[in-house]
């Protein structure tokens, strides 16, 4: 069917269900080894991937509060202070008092801890890097669209304010 006001073609895509299976499938597996190296270096340090993702997210947003860290995390914050506790007392992370709500604490990255995090992340952009180089450029911008249509509308919001601060 063609949209005659624009000359092209339908722009819906069917997909039966067993092509649904196997991106789903692709998904899982795809997860399994982008997760796998930094699984790695956190199981010799008795950490999780809650770690992980606690790193990640003080490192890309220096000073970022913890009620935003819990927003983006969607963890419960008795989860969260439980990571964040081990992080900052194993000096990986620094939590500072807010100067204008006291109330309010900032985190940020330890040398100790921006080494850590840059190893963790390291792997995963070699993964990503050499998967990009492979797919090409079209294949690239497909699956970022693909990802971010998958996200509900509160972390695309959250995904766009990051990539925007950048």
């Amino acid at each position: 069917m063609v949209d005659r006001q624009s000359g092209q073609g339908e722009s819906l895509l069917f997909l039966t269900d067993d092509q649904l299976r196997q991106g789903i499938e692709a998904m899982f597996f795809a997860y399994r080894g982008f997760t796998a190296d930094p699984d790695r270096i956190l199981s010799d340090m008795s950490y999780g991937r809650a770690h992980h993702r606690a790193l990640h997210f003080i490192n890309g947003a220096p000073g970022t509060t913890v009620n935003n860290l819990l927003s983006i995390l969607g963890v419960t914050k008795q989860s969260l202070n439980r990571v964040l506790r081990t992080l900052i007392e194993d000096g990986l992370v620094e939590s500072r008092v807010g100067r204008l709500d006291k109330r309010e604490r900032h985190l940020y990255l330890t040398e100790a801890g921006q080494a850590l995090e840059h190893d963790l992340s390291e792997a995963q952009r070699a993964r990503m890097r050499l998967a990009y180089r492979q797919a090409g450029p079209e294949a690239v911008s497909g699956f970022r669209k693909v990802l971010e249509a998958m996200m509900d509308p509160e972390m695309r919001r959250h995904y766009h304010k990051m990539r925007e601060a950048r």
